[in-house]
Formats: C-alpha cells, structure tokens, sequence
C-alpha cells in the first residue's frame, strides 16, 4: 500500500514539475533557501521522533523561525550585495546530513536486528523438524 502510494507521489510531483511554471532569477534563491529550510525541519522531526523527543510546537516553530531567519539572512545579503543566503543553506544541509544519518542508523539497526531474529529462529527450526523424524 505504502510503495504505491510512492509511487502515486512521485507521478504526481514528476507531472505537477513538469507543467509548473519556471521560476525567475529574482526569486529562486528564497525558493532554494524556503525548500532548504522546510527539509531540514522535516528530517528534524523525524530524527526526533525516532529519538522519542518530537514537540509539535518546537517543530512548527523551528519550521518557520527557520525559514523567516534563512529569508531574512538572503534579504539582508541582498541589500549588502554579499550571498549571505549561502550560508544558511551549509548550515541547513549540514543538519539535513546529520538527521539523515541518525534516521539512516536507526532503521539500519531495526534491520540488522530483525535479520538476526530470523538466523537466531532458523536453527530452533531445524531442531524442531530433527527432533520430529527421529
């Protein structure tokens, strides 16, 4: 259910993309820096909900105290003539890894133990069917 629900997503999105309009120069480093943002606020909260920390009101916050900040860096850089907003998107992206892999190691172990479970009932298996010829 799950992976055609993906799947229904990423047609969506591929035919959405495909038929929006281009997005001028003048705009397209708030766009970066408000996608950039909202990633990074999106990993987060998975991060903390896999951590058993996850606060709605820290995540809204955090979204949009993340975002206003990254706009105003990226205003403030353009009234300096200085890619301030460049910045911003290291330090999110940075994040964005570091959440990554929190959530990458979780699921990883999930994996490896639920592996072991299986090799650890196999034997039992055996001993079970041996047992049951004799």
């Amino acid at each position: 259910m799950v992976f055609f629900a993906i799947i229904i997503g990423c047609l969506l999105g591929a035919i959405i993309g495909m038929n929006a309009p281009t997005i001028s120069y003048t705009y397209s480093s708030y766009l970066a820096i408000a996608i950039i943002a909202a990633l990074d606020s999106v990993f987060g909260g998975i991060a903390s909900v896999i951590n058993k920390k996850f606060d709605i009101k820290i995540f809204i916050s955090g979204f949009f105290g993340n975002a206003i900040l990254a706009i105003l860096l990226t205003i403030l850089g353009e009234k300096l003539n200085v890619d301030i907003y460049l910045a911003a998107i290291v330090v999110f992206v940075w994040r964005m890894f570091m959440n990554l892999g929190t959530i990458r190691r979780y699921y990883v172990e999930k994996w490896t133990n639920r592996v072991k479970e299986i090799h650890k009932q196999k034997p039992e298996q055996k001993e079970e069917t041996n047992s049951t010829e004799e």
